[in-house]
């Protein structure tokens, strides 16, 4: 498993490239890529997202969802790459592959760690916009996705 944040853009597809370089016969990969957005919920043009983050608190808590997510879904592999600092939009904000036997795992995999990244990722976020900062907390939308892992089945 490899976690990592990232204080300055990377390229998802190196990432990509030696994440699979790195494995041995797996059946799947499921890689998810998230991006700043150039708008606020509101329309409102955003300039840059800061991601403020304490080093070994937020390290840790991305830690804690990726090794749950490898144990939960017996994956065989883990990449999370997280930007922090300041992010202008279309820069890529956040990387995460999955690798298991079987592409059930590796989708539930992926799936899971982004639900818990929005919700349990020790990060403080602010959009800046021309008419100022705000601080931009997680959904209630999150909080539900989060929420319907307590009950599912873990897969076999």
């Amino acid at each position: 498993m490899s976690v990592r944040l990232a204080d300055a853009p990377f390229a998802a597809d190196r990432e990509l490239a030696e994440f699979t370089a790195g494995l041995s016969g797996e059946g799947a990969v499921v890689s998810f890529l998230g991006l700043a957005r150039a708008r606020a919920s509101d329309g409102e043009e955003v300039e840059r997202l800061v991601l403020d983050h304490h080093p070994s608190l937020t390290l840790a808590s991305l830690n804690e969802i990726g090794e749950a997510a490898r144990d939960r879904f017996g994956l065989s592999s883990l990449r999370i790459v997280h930007r922090c600092g300041a992010v202008a939009p279309g820069e890529t904000i956040v990387f995460v592959a999955a690798a298991a036997a079987h592409r059930r795992a590796a989708f539930e995999g992926a799936d899971y760690v982004m639900d818990r990244l929005k919700t349990d990722a020790v990060f403080w976020k602010r959009e800046e916009t021309a008419a100022g900062s705000r601080w931009i907390e997680p959904r209630q939308e999150d909080y539900s996705d989060r929420e319907r892992w307590k009950d599912a089945p873990c897969p076999e």
